[in-house]
Order: structure tokens, then C-alpha cells, then sequence
């Protein structure tokens, strides 16, 4: 009996034993056959600031805003840190952001310490909320298309200016039903607001003229000098004109620490006679700020005339960076950046940059500053191209490179117009001289390099000199409109 209890004892463990390896070998072979889909299993668990792993399991994600023929859109995802549009081993060969279904996606607005991005479509008017986290599509707005939009760090107001309707529409979502309002301005063609919230304006083109953004009491009256109070009846907001002397004003730049606002006035570039930058206090323009008179409280501070061209600005602290056109003697425009000292407001350098409509401007790793334009091929360097120029002085591609430290500036792709020295992963039309407008950037912070949508391609560059990073495993199906870097540790990477 106690050897046939000894013998039942051990076969039962015999089994038990049994049925423990086949259920270890049962989890392994299915935790490897799943490893083959799962595209995190190589990740670390944990991302910058307790940011929790995305469904792609992506930790340095730049998000494409992608059109095809021009109607249907995407918004695809890259691995900005291997330079894949794919996962490592190939089983995943693209990702996107879930839901999103609007055409053109043009307009990326980029707030990775919020976790979320904001995806604007002109030609449609759509405006979808990106859940960084989840990587799809949140709550969705309409507003008219072929607007300029603003939307600041606090998410409480979306501002958009329509040009064609002549209306500069507020948005506030800070009641239970968000609620819209138009302001009527004639022309008004840009909408600029601060990080805050606390200063939003407008501008009109062929125009000296700014309106800022008034918000009422209730039951207060419309304010002296008010050129139009929203809703008729029961006014809430007004647009008030902004007191000083500018020339075809077309956006705006707020300091870092909430003081000061750079008025970018374009001048010679949109039909004007002087280019420049004119500085404001931001306080007399906040939107609680009620006029008593009109005029309006003057918030000048000064006015610095920039020869160089004013149509995007970045600050450092220290120094404030433009760029623009300066015209040339022929006629034709030239690109220029210009530096000036913020503590005493002179101009303290210029130098040869891409031509065109400069609008994008990011600091990036290798202390280096990169500035995109559009419409770059009608200028005073396609103009010495056309001469039989091949030289650098020559090169009408619409990115620069400018070095912060040495000072210098260099155009990126580095070609020879008619020379051997081409553009080294030419787009689908396959110009060996010319990428086409830069629409889009952003910095992929701390691993040196940068990323464009650059002539409707993805292309991606190295910050300590300049150099194309191959874009064989990057490109993407359609036309690629605008670039973000959705893992930045600030906003600024945009």
C-alpha cells in the first residue's frame, strides 16, 4: 500500500510536471508568434516625462500630414529615431493615425508637452484634434476653408481669419457648447495668438492695420473705437485697432517671458516701403484690456527697419532672428536673414539666404537654425542660374542652413545649378537641381537631425552639417505637406 500510494503520488506530480512544461512552451511559442506583429516588444517601457508607449510603440514619432491627389488625406507616422516608416522587422510596413479621414492635411500644429497635436485642412476647413497617446483622431472642429488659423497652448479659443468672407472668427471653448463668433474686418488674411491665450490679433492685407482681440463684461456696452462687437445684441467680443505706424504687417512673434509682441512687417515684399519689426507691449493688448478712449492705449515700444525682409521671426532670449526678401537692383528678391539685439534693438548682422516666402523657422541640435521658404525658383538665384551661374550663389532651393556660431549660412541640398553636383534623392519629378517649397519641419531633439516636407516628399537632413540622411525607407505614398515631431520634450521643436 505505501508503495503503490508513492507510486500514485508521483505520477500525479509526473503529470502536473507535464502539463507545466507544455503550458511554459504553450506562452512561449505564443509570446514569439505574437513578438513577430507587436511592434513594442524592443522598446523601453517608459518615455520622456512618464509619457506612456503608444500604440505603435514609436518612441520618437514624426508625423507626416499626407494628400493623395489632393483629396483623400493621412497622416502617417515615422520612426524618427531609425529612420524606418516601417517597424524593425518589416511585419508592420507603415503606421497612422486612426480615424483620420479629412483631405489635405496641410497645417500641423505641433504641442507634444500637451500630448496632442491639431491637424488642419484648408481646402476642407476640418480641424481634428490628435490624441498623442493614442495615436487617432479626437474631437473635430469646421471652420471655412482657406483660413489662417491660431490655437494656443491653453486650447480655449481657435481663431481663424477668412479672407474671402471678410470675417475673423473667434471660437470659445470654454462654455459647455462651444460657441463661434464672427467679427467683421474687411480682407483680413492672418490671425496670430500667444502661448497664454491672453493676446490674440489680426491682420489685414494690402493694409497697415492690426486689430486685437477685446473680450466684454456682460451687458457692457461696445467700447470706443470698436469696429465691430459680436453678437450684435449682446456683445461679447470686439476688434479694436491696434495704435502705431506699421507696413503690411503679416504676423506676429510673442517673446518667451509674456512682455513683448515682434510685429513682422513685410514691407517691399507685399507691396509696402519699408520692412521692420515693430516691438509692443503685450499688456494695453490683452484681451481683458477694455478701451476707455479711442484711440486705443498705445502699447509701442519701438520700431527697428530691417533691410533684409520681415516675414518670419524666432527668438533665442538674447537675439531675434528674421527672415525675408530684400529686392535687388534688377527687381527681383533675394533672401536675407537678419539678427537683432534684443537688448539694444539694432541690427547687428545680415546674411544670403534661400529665396522666397520664408515662413518656417527651428532652432536644431550642433547649434544651428534652419529656415524654409516657398516658391523659391523666382528669384535672384534662379535668376543666376538662368545666367549660366554654377556656383553655391546659385542655389535656388527653398532650406538653409545657418550656422549659429560661425555665422554662416549654406542651402541645403548643396548643388551646382547645371554642375554635377545634384540633389541627392530627387522627388518624383525628378529635377536634379530643385526639391520644390519647404511646407513643413521639425527637430528631432537631441539625435541631430531634422525632418521636412520638402517638394511634396519626406526629407530628412543632419544638423552638424548639413548632409542628406537617405530617405529610401522615409518616403511616403502622396504628396507629404507638413512635418511633427509628436515626442519633442517642448513645443518649440515645431
Amino acid at each position: 500500500m505505501p508503495l503503490l500510494g508513492l507510486e500514485s503520488f508521483t505520477l500525479k506530480n509526473r503529470s502536473r510536471l507535464f502539463q507545466m512544461i507544455c503550458g511554459l512552451l504553450l506562452a512561449v511559442s505564443t509570446l514569439t508568434l505574437s513578438s513577430c506583429s507587436h511592434p513594442i516588444y524592443y522598446y523601453t517601457q517608459y518615455n520622456f516625462a512618464g509619457r506612456v508607449v503608444p500604440p505603435s510603440g514609436l518612441l520618437q514619432r514624426v508625423m507626416v500630414g499626407t494628400s493623395i491627389d489632393g483629396g483623400v488625406g493621412t497622416l502617417n507616422i515615422i520612426d524618427g529615431l531609425r529612420d524606418i516608416r516601417s517597424n524593425v522587422q518589416n511585419t508592420i510596413h507603415s503606421f497612422q493615425i486612426a480615424g483620420y479621414a479629412t483631405g489635405f492635411p496641410n497645417l500641423i500644429l505641433d504641442f507634444p508637452e500637451q500630448l496632442r497635436g491639431y491637424v488642419w485642412s484648408s481646402t476642407t476647413g476640418g480641424l481634428s484634434a490628435i490624441d498623442y497617446s493614442k495615436e487617432n483622431v479626437g474631437a473635430s472642429s469646421n471652420l471655412p476653408a482657406n483660413a489662417a488659423i491660431a490655437i494656443s497652448e491653453t486650447f480655449n479659443h481657435y481663431y481663424a481669419a477668412t479672407e474671402n468672407a471678410g470675417q475673423w472668427i473667434v471660437i470659445d471653448n470654454t462654455t459647455q457648447s462651444p460657441s463661434s463668433y464672427a467679427l467683421n474686418i474687411a480682407n483680413v488674411f492672418q490671425t496670430v495668438v500667444n502661448q497664454g491665450d491672453t493676446v490674440a490679433l489680426a491682420m489685414v492685407r494690402n493694409s497697415s492695420t492690426i486689430y486685437r482681440l477685446v473680450k466684454l463684461n456682460p451687458n457692457q456696452a461696445n467700447p470706443p473705437g470698436a469696429v465691430d462687437c459680436q453678437p450684435y445684441n449682446l456683445p461679447l467680443y470686439c476688434a479694436i485697432p491696434v495704435v502705431g505706424t506699421f507696413d503690411h504687417p503679416i504676423g506676429a512673434y510673442f517673446s518667451a517671458d509674456g512682455t513683448t509682441v515682434y510685429i513682422l512687417n513685410a514691407g517691399p515684399e507685399y507691396g509696402g516701403t519699408t520692412a521692420s519689426v515693430t516691438f509692443l507691449q503685450q499688456g494695453p493688448l490683452n484681451v481683458n484690456s477694455i478701451p476707455t478712449a479711442s484711440p486705443d492705449t498705445s502699447a509701442f515700444i519701438a520700431n527697428v527697419p530691417v533691410p533684409g525682409g520681415v516675414t518670419a521671426a524666432i527668438s533665442d532670449g538674447t537675439t531675434l532672428y528674421v527672415s525675408g526678401q530684400q529686392r535687388q537692383s534688377d527687381g527681383l528678391f533675394a533672401g536675407r536673414l537678419s539678427t537683432i539685439n534684443l537688448a539694444t534693438l539694432a541690427v547687428t548682422g545680415s546674411y544670403s539666404i534661400s529665396d522666397g516666402n520664408h515662413s518656417k523657422m527651428l532652432f536644431a541640435d550642433d547649434n544651428t537654425l534652419w529656415i524654409g521658404s516657398q516658391a523659391c525658383a523666382v528669384g535672384e538665384r534662379q535668376h543666376q542660374a538662368s545666367l549660366g551661374v554654377t556656383t553655391q550663389a546659385a542655389n535656388y532651393n527653398c532650406l538653409t542652413r545657418f550656422d549659429l556660431g560661425a555665422k554662416t549660412a549654406s542651402i541645403v541640398p548643396a548643388i551646382t545649378p547645371g554642375g554635377a553636383t545634384t540633389v541627392p534623392y530627387p522627388n518624383q519629378n525628378a529635377d536634379p537641381y530643385y526639391y520644390g517649397d519647404l511646407t513643413g519641419i521639425c527637430w528631432v531633439q537631441n539625435y541631430h537631425k531634422v525632418y521636412t516636407a520638402y517638394g511634396g516628399q519626406v526629407h530628412a537632413f543632419n544638423t552638424p552639417d548639413g548632409s542628406e540622411i537617405n530617405n529610401f525607407f522615409i518616403t511616403v505614398q502622396g504628396t507629404a505637406l507638413d512635418v511633427a515631431y509628436m515626442d519633442a520634450l517642448t513645443n518649440s521643436a515645431d
